[in-house]
C-alpha cells in the first residue's frame, strides 16, 4: 500500500472515534435490558415461552445476518447505522405498549433485525474510514474502547432501570428505551462515510503521466504492524480501504463474500477465530445470575458480582493498544488463560471465584477485539461488511449451540461444572493456535493483501 504523502490529521480520527464511542454507549443504554424477562414473567409467560423467544431471537440474528452485511457493501453505512435503533425501538415499543407472546416474539425479530443492521456494518465503515484516514493501525484500541462504552451503557442502565421502574413502571422503562434509542440514531448521523463510485480510481492508484513534469518517488513507508495469531511477532499487513468487485449487485456481493471466505484460508481461519472466541464467553454470560446463585450469594449480592464481571470486560477493551503487541504465541496464551481462569473460578464455587471469572472476561473481550482487528486486515474486496457479517452469523450459530451444551451438562452436573466443560474451547483453541504453521500459500494470501485496496 502507497501511504498517503502527508498524514491525515488527528482531528478527523477523534471525530470519528467520538462519534463511535457515543453510538456505543447509546445503543447499550437501554433500560429495558435487566427488566425484560422480568416483563415476560409478569405477564404470565412460562419458563417454556420465554426460552421459546430466546429462539426465536437468535434465529432472527442468523437469518438477517448476512443479508444485511451484503446490503452494506452496497448502500450507505451510516444509512443502516441509523436505521438500525430506530427498527430496534420499535420492539420495545410493542413490547411495553401491547405485552403479549405475538407482541415479545416480533419484538425479537425487530431487536434482531436491529442488530443485523449494525454487525458488519459497523465495523466496515470504523475500518475504511480510518484506512482512508491512513490510521487503520488503531482499528483495534479504537474498536476496543467503543466495546468499552458499550459496556459503560449496560452499567449505566443497571444504575438508572430500578429508580425509573419505580417511579413510572414499565410505560416509563419503555420510553427511557425509545429515546436511548432515538438519540443513538442521531449520533449515527455524524459518521463521516466517504466511498467514491465504483468507477472512481482507488486511492492509490498512480497519477496519469503528465507531459514534461517530473515525478519524485518516495521511498516505500513501512506499513503498521497487526496482532495476529499465525506469527511469532506482530506481522506486517498493509492496510486500506477496500477494492470494489465488478458485481455491484446484492446478489453479486453475497457472492463475492461467500467467495472470498470459502477460497482464502486466511480469511476464513479469521472468520473461525472470530467466531469461536465471542461465542463461547458471550453465552456463559447469560449464565453468570446462576452461578453466582450457586455459590451461595444472597440475591441482592448478585449485581455486584455481576458489575464486577462487566468491570473486566471494560478492562480487557483498553486493554486492545496493548494487546496489539501479541504474536502467535502471546495470543494463545491470552486465550489460555480465558480458559484456566474460566474454570478456575467457577469451580471455586464461592463468590470469591468471581475475581477470576472478571480476568477471563477481561482476557476473552481482549482476544475478541484483536480476533476482530485481524479479519478486517485480512478482507479485500468491496464485500467487507459481508464477510463480517458471515463471521457473525457463525457467532450465533455457536452461541445457539453453546447453550444447548450447557442446558445439557448444567442439568446433569451443575452450573460450575458446566462453564469449567464450555470454557474447555479456549484450550482447545489456544494449543490449535499455538501449533499452527502458516502455509506458503497462507503467505502469499498476506503478501497480496499488502497491494492497495480500493474502498468498500
Amino acid at each position: 500500500m502507497n501511504h498517503l504523502a502527508a498524514r491525515v490529521p488527528d482531528p478527523a480520527v477523534r471525530r470519528l472515534s467520538a462519534t463511535l464511542y457515543g453510538y456505543a454507549f447509546l445503543s447499550d443504554l437501554v433500560l429495558l435490558y435487566p427488566l425484560y424477562v422480568v416483563l415476560f414473567a409478569d405477564t404470565g409467560l412460562s419458563v417454556g415461552q420465554i426460552s421459546s423467544l430466546f429462539v426465536i431471537w437468535s434465529g432472527a440474528g442468523i437469518l438477517f445476518e448476512v443479508p444485511s452485511g451484503a446490503w452494506a457493501d452496497l448502500v450507505s453505512r451510516r444509512l443502516l447505522l441509523c436505521l438500525a435503533p430506530l427498527v430496534t425501538a420499535a420492539g420495545y415499543a410493542l413490547w411495553v405498549l401491547l405485552p403479549s407472546y405475538p407482541a415479545f416474539a416480533v419484538g425479537f425479530l425487530l431487536w434482531g433485525a436491529g442488530g443485523a443492521l449494525v454487525s458488519g456494518a459497523l465495523e466496515a465503515l470504523v475500518w475504511t474510514e480510518l484506512a482512508r484516514l491512513d490510521a487503520s493501525d488503531r482499528y483495534a484500541r479504537v474498536l476496543g474502547r467503543a466495546r468499552t462504552a458499550g459496556v459503560l451503557g449496560v452499567v449505566v442502565t443497571g444504575v438508572l432501570a430500578g429508580p425509573v421502574f419505580a417511579a413510572g413502571g414499565y410505560p416509563a422503562v419503555g420510553a427511557g428505551s425509545v429515546l436511548a434509542c432515538l438519540l443513538a440514531a442521531t449520533v449515527a448521523t455524524r459518521f463521516p462515510e466517504h466511498r467514491p463510485p465504483p468507477d472512481a480510481p482507488p486511492p492509490d492508484a498512480p497519477p496519469p503521466p503528465v507531459a514534461s513534469a517530473s515525478v519524485a518517488l518516495r521511498p516505500p513507508v513501512a506499513p503498521p504492524p497487526l496482532v495476529t495469531p499465525d506469527d511469532d511477532a506482530p506481522p506486517v499487513v498493509a492496510s486500506g480501504p477496500d477494492d470494489h468487485d465488478d458485481e455491484l449487485t446484492w446478489t453479486g456481493t453475497l457472492r463475492a463474500g461467500v467467495r472470498q471466505v470459502r477460497t482464502r484460508p486466511p480469511v476464513r481461519a479469521a472468520v473461525l477465530l472470530v467466531a469461536v472466541v465471542a461465542a463461547d464467553w458471550g453465552a456463559l454470560d447469560e449464565y453468570t445470575p446462576l452461578l453466582a446463585l450457586d455459590t451461595g450469594a444472597d440475591a441482592r449480592a448478585v449485581p455486584l458480582l455481576l458489575l464486577l464481571l462487566w468491570a473486566g470486560v471494560t478492562v480487557g477493551g483498553l486493554l486492545a493498544p496493548v494487546g496489539e503487541r501479541l504474536g502467535r504465541r502471546g495470543y494463545a496464551a491470552l486465550l489460555g488463560l480465558v480458559a484456566l481462569a474460566l474454570a478456575g473460578g467457577a469451580l471455586v464455587r464461592h463468590p470469591a471465584g468471581f475475581v477470576l471469572l472478571a480476568v477471563a472476561f477481561a482476557a476473552a473481550q481482549l482476544a475478541t477485539v484483536l480476533a476482530d482487528a485481524r479479519l478486517q486486515a485480512r478482507i479485500t474486496g468491496g464485500s467487507r461488511a459481508t464477510v463480517t457479517s458471515l463471521a457473525g452469523m457463525l457467532t450465533d450459530v455457536l452461541i445457539i449451540g453453546t447453550y444447548a451444551g450447557y442446558g445439557l451438562v448444567a442439568t446433569a452436573a451443575g452450573n460450575a461444572v458446566a462453564f469449567a466443560v464450555a470454557a474447555g474451547a479456549y484450550l482447545v483453541v489456544a494449543l490449535v493456535v499455538r501449533g499452527r504453521r502458516r502455509r506458503p500459500a497462507a503467505v502469499r494470501d498476506d503478501v497480496a493483501a499488502t497491494g492497495a485496496r480500493g474502498p468498500g
